[in-house]
């Protein structure tokens, strides 16, 4: 059953990361481009020469879309029946399983599936934190440092759940915790270390990319340099798009 790709992003008012999704889509599509599927859809032409389905990787959003997300994902769905698929994977490009990846996302599945036409299969995959290659790819980013600590942060939720993730990452990379959105917060983390006696300090943002939120913890570093100025602070860029980031994408829905 040859799929088509649909990766679903949060949204934003920012264009950033609209331009990002848009790059790492291309990437994925490469990929598939040239290592297409062991068993793809073929058929003949009157010349009888074998023809391949070409990828078919798209883009969806669950907020700041003029459409709610299941209308895109029968849209998408109609396109890729037309170009020969019967089959459209979701991928959720979220590092968390929050709120939207839990319930949102999976009622706007469902409801594609009741509108869409039944000759096209609609399957849901793990969100792109379950990935276990996020782990290695954070840390071979923070290899070429020198910071003595480090600080994972991430935005942060009310979910009673929403923490422990967060803190097994920290654990698995040798950071510790903080949050944007709720204690504790950079700010907290970076005092208890200095009076710990750290002088570099390492600071690990735990977003896909570049965006609002970002660069306001990119503004509190530079706050915090002031404050601090014999402490030498170091900071991770988000994720952003890479061949890398694109192949643990690519694990996902091969």
């Amino acid at each position: 059953m040859p799929s088509a790709y649909l990766l679903v992003a949060h949204g934003s008012r920012d264009p950033r990361p609209q331009i990002a999704m848009e790059q790492l889509a291309k990437l994925i599509y490469q990929h598939k481009l040239q290592n297409p599927s062991k068993t793809p859809l073929t058929y003949k032409d009157a010349t009888s020469a074998i023809a391949i389905l070409e990828p078919l990787v798209d883009i969806a959003y669950l907020e700041l879309n003029p459409l709610p997300l299941h209308a895109q994902i029968k849209q998408k769905c109609d396109r890729a029946l037309a170009c020969g698929y019967d089959k459209l994977q979701i991928v959720p490009l979220f590092l968390l399983s929050g709120t939207h990846v839990m319930e949102d996302i999976p009622q706007e599945v469902a409801k594609a599936r009741q509108i869409s036409n039944p000759k096209i299969a609609i399957d849901l995959q793990a969100h792109l934190g379950t990935e276990s290659g996020l782990i290695d790819l954070l840390t071979r980013q923070i290899a070429p440092t020198t910071a003595e600590v480090w600080i994972l942060i991430a935005h942060g939720s009310r979910r009673p759940s929403a923490k422990a993730p967060i803190e097994n990452i920290a654990r698995k990379i040798g950071a510790v915790s903080a949050y944007w959105a709720m204690s504790p917060k950079l700010e907290t983390r970076v005092e208890q270390l200095i009076d710990t006696g750290y002088k570099k300090i390492g600071i690990v943002p735990y977003f896909l990319f570049a965006g609002g939120i970002t660069d306001a913890i990119f503004a509190t570093v530079d706050d915090l340099k002031i404050k601090f100025p014999s402490t030498n602070f170091q900071l991770i860029e988000p994720f952003g798009v890479s061949t890398e980031l694109a192949n643990l994408i690519i694990n996902l829905i091969d």
